[in-house]
């Protein structure tokens, strides 16, 4: 007696008519996606189109197909493509239509500020929905790879000795071009052919040799009000203790290149950074957010290419919208401790929590269940006074959020959503794909809140 087994006609399955409202439940997150567009204001868009050519696709299609498709790990326009012909969710999405990849990938990069307005909307919408009450923020970073190598990039040490080498060699080419005797020349070989090669790549390294100075002139009166403030700080414990300060004094900022400067040749605008996670440099962009602590929706979005936090506090809060109120407080890590960040936030009427310094990984229990310390003197300095507030019971609580609000929130967008690496070159066009990858995070949290 042999077993029987439920087997498939494969040629039958070819013929089967599958329904899309079957397939798709009424909470699936494409239909949601779908229903969220039709709410929003797209005025700005559609009066951007012109009134001459052939019939194009809705705004409000393209829209959904990207805020799905980011929503859902696929970044990719050709993906985003194919997925209308093979995956039903998209193939909903998109009713039936196939854009092609070119008219997605165009219309991410034409309605960029747009695409910023939306995400504000968005934001609204949940607010509306009584999902969204902003109180507490948490702030932090993260580095997200550029959409280039760091093997096309050049250090200012290294450009200075290519330069020097590529000049020696056009010197000779031309020496070699004025030999009389034609049999000098290798055969094969042309010479102004050679000469012209090398001297684009000179007009290259020169281009890249501007832009490097001009970085460090603005590395220069971005770090001179730091310097300035070390300054006083020495003078002022100097006076207050009669004694000259221990160690060195702070060094005053360069306006020249430094040797380790990098320039890239794919994307000027991104920079070598160092990872946290691999403990390597990468050629990335900053990527920063604002976490509402208790609905997790990310209020704010900004992106840099400065290698450490000490200057996104103020684009991040500069980035939220002013429509959904100010939130009471605000949790920073460390990597933004500044007095320029504390006055930017208590300016705007936001509490701030900033840490002045790394926390211990493993607290003893004396430690844990100490009684509150004393409060500083009047006189003490603001990183005292910072340090000081956030061991009292408030401070414990609105920074422990930190670690629970906006670095899973980070975490998701990266393993969860998959977002390592941008598609778009730039720092204006990574800024609106950031954006979106955020637009398209509140979307999933929207929707998880709503079918909850």
């Amino acid at each position: 007696m042999t077993r029987k087994f439920k087997a498939v006609d494969y040629e039958a399955a070819l013929d089967q008519t599958v329904s899309l409202r079957e397939a798709l439940p009424a909470n699936h997150l494409a239909r949601f996606v779908v229903d969220v567009v039709a709410e929003l204001d797209l005025a700005h868009i559609d009066e951007r189109y012109g009134l001459r050519g052939g019939e194009a696709y809705a705004p409000e299609l393209l829209l959904a197909l990207l805020f799905y498709g980011y929503a859902t790990g696929v970044f990719s326009s050709r993906k985003i493509e194919k997925a209308t012909y093979e995956t039903l969710p998209f193939r909903f999405v998109a009713g039936g239509l196939h854009p092609d990849h070119d008219t997605l990938a165009n219309f991410r990069k034409t309605f960029r500020a747009e695409i910023k307005e939306l995400f504000v909307q968005v934001l609204l919408l949940a607010q509306a929905a009584g999902y969204l009450k902003l109180g507490n923020i948490s702030i932090d970073g993260s580095k997200v790879h550029a959409n280039a190598s760091k093997s096309q990039a050049v250090s200012y040490k290294r450009l200075l000795e290519l330069e020097t080498h590529l000049h020696a060699e056009v010197d000779q080419l031309f020496l070699l071009a004025e030999q009389a005797d034609g049999h000098v020349v290798p055969e094969g070989m042309n010479v102004t052919d050679e000469i012209a090669l090398r001297q684009e790549r000179l007009a290259r390294l020169a281009e890249a040799k501007k832009v490097l100075q001009t970085r460090a002139q603005e590395r220069q009166a971005a770090e001179q009000a730091e310097y300035a403030a070390q300054q006083r700080a020495r003078e002022a414990k100097a006076q207050r203790t009669g004694r000259k300060p221990r160690g060195r004094s702070p060094t005053p900022p360069s306006g020249e290149p430094q040797d380790k400067d990098q320039y890239n040749f794919t994307d000027p605008e991104s920079r070598i950074m160092k990872s946290s996670s691999s403990g390597g440099f990468e050629q990335a962009y900053n990527a920063q957010v604002a976490v509402d602590q208790d609905s997790f929706f990310i209020v704010a979005c900004s992106l840099s290419n400065h290698p450490n936090d000490k200057a996104e506090a103020e684009p991040t809060l500069a980035a939220l919208p002013p429509a959904l109120g100010i939130p009471e407080a605000a949790a920073l890590d460390n990597g933004f401790w500044s007095e320029q960040n504390r006055t930017a936030l208590e300016e705007r009427h936001i509490e701030p929590y900033i840490a002045t310094g790394r926390e211990p990984h493993h607290q003893s229990w004396q430690e844990r269940f100490a009684a509150e310390p004393e409060p500083p003197a009047e006189d003490a300095s603001p990183q005292v006074k910072m340090a000081y507030k956030l061991r009292t019971e408030i401070g414990q609580a609105i920074y422990r959020l930190r670690k629970c609000t906006v670095e899973p929130v980070i975490g998701i967008i990266k393993a969860v959503l998959g977002f390592r690496q941008f598609s778009l070159r730039g720092l204006d066009p990574a800024d609106c794909e950031w954006c979106l990858v955020c637009l398209a995070f509140n979307l999933k949290r929207f929707h998880t809140l709503a079918w909850a």
